[in-house]
């Protein structure tokens, strides 16, 4: 429409077996065509005085829209303005409407028919009837379009234009919480050591443990539940982190490369973010794998004791215990490697997580703990690299980024 100001898509050729799909979605669109120019001054003006229509308000996802009918389709839309997003005029049976994403969300929206109007009012029943026309043929189109979309998808993960979701801090904080429990519980089992109590009524002797008399013992158990749970939430965390590290020190560049590390193991993932030929690191590289080993060995696999005891054999020594091993030449043995410690475990942890942010890594501590995303496209054009320089070139940038993200989520163009 060009009197709006109607922006044309691109003219980019799609592969021949995507040229099919469209075809396939225009026929399910029947008498649903863009807009074209506005037939008059009037209609120009009644659609920038356009309202919601409440049958609207059930399109599918804004972005799953905006791909039919901009990218696949090559409806023209309207450039962006405030509060926003993007429009796109569109006629039914030849009556116009607007498809638009606003900052409170996508929907259909009805012209006001009134020549006098100087403001949208309440959508009128026949409005009201259109819309659900348009979200059902909007519907119907967007599953058959589903090709299409993962086509989309599947190339734009070549590429750098992705953000990359940031849940660090969360995931720091799971970790904070389940290690003071832990610290919190240890207090109150030494405090409580010596206390008994009467354990609860109807509780046969042969369920009874000393936990049910002794509450320091009850304790001493949940302060070590919650020092496994620490720990688990530790490399949850990293698993997490050392993917937005290898992507603010520019070791991955796309889409690609993220989803391949991030479905890797946690040591191809430790290695992708970290020098091990750094002898500190190689050290809390080492520590770190044996422990996980461990805990992954004690929780995942039955928790039959935390060095692999799954069974005791009698002998004329007394009951020996038997640990499973991880090798299947080799599956039962007597000897292993010690029992982990869980103080010592989180307090190697601590020294870790300190060393982590360190050096030439403390500036990335500022932006994963923004929960702001990492954007793959800051690490091919050296916009990382430079933030990464110091602690206050992080912290402006960051700044900054958080002021255009605020600006985008407010649609304040």
């Amino acid at each position: 429409m060009t009197e709006m100001g109607a922006v044309p898509t691109h003219d980019e050729e799609l592969p021949s077996e995507m040229a099919k799909v469209r075809e396939t979605v225009l026929a399910a669109m029947e008498d649903f065509v863009p807009a074209g120019p506005p037939v008059s001054r009037e209609e120009a003006k009644q659609f920038f005085l356009s309202s919601w229509t409440e049958a609207g308000r059930d399109l599918p996802p804004y972005y799953l829209v905006y791909f039919l009918l901009v990218d696949l389709l090559r409806f023209p839309h309207l450039g962006q303005w405030e509060k926003v997003a993007w429009a796109v005029p569109v006629r039914l049976r030849g009556k116009l409407y607007g498809i638009e994403h606003r900052k409170m969300g996508i929907g259909v929206f009805a012209p006001n028919p009134d020549p006098s109007a100087t403001r949208s009012t309440k959508s009128s029943e026949e409005a009201e009837a259109d819309a659900r026309e348009i979200v059902r043929l909007l519907k119907r189109a967007v599953a058959a379009a589903e090709p299409y979309f993962e086509w989309r998808a599947r190339t734009a993960a070549k590429g750098p234009n992705i953000n990359v979701a940031n849940r660090s801090a969360v995931l720091f904080e799971r970790y904070q919480f389940f290690r003071e429990q832990f610290e919190a519980l240890g207090s109150e089992a030494l405090r409580r050591r010596d206390e008994m109590t009467k354990p609860e009524e109807g509780l046969n002797n042969h369920k009874l443990r000393f936990s049910h008399i002794f509450p320091g013992l009850r304790l001493k158990d949940e302060a070590e539940w919650s020092a496994q749970a620490a720990i688990e939430a530790f490399f949850s965390w990293t698993e997490h982190v050392f993917i937005h590290l290898a992507i603010l020190q520019g070791r991955v560049e796309n889409g690609e490369e993220v989803a391949k590390l991030a479905e890797a193991d946690w040591k191809t993932k430790f290695k992708a973010a970290l020098d091990i030929d750094e002898p500190t690191m190689k050290t809390h590289y080492d520590n770190l794998l044996a422990l996980r080993t461990q805990i992954r060995n004690f929780m995942a696999h039955g928790a039959f004791g935390k060095r692999g005891e799954a069974f005791n054999f009698h002998s004329g020594a007394g009951a020996v215990p038997v640990l499973l091993t991880r090798n299947p030449k080799h599956r039962y043995s007597l000897t292993g490697g010690p029992e982990f410690d869980e103080r010592s475990a989180l307090r190697e942890i601590e020294l870790f997580i300190t060393h982590l942010w360190s050096g030439t890594r403390e500036p990335a501590r500022e932006c994963l703990e923004s929960e702001l995303p990492t954007v793959l496209k800051y690490a091919t054009d050296g916009t990382y690299a430079k933030a990464m320089r110091s602690i206050g070139s992080m912290k402006k940038f960051m700044e900054d980024y958080a002021v255009r993200q605020e600006r985008a989520a407010n649609m304040d163009w």
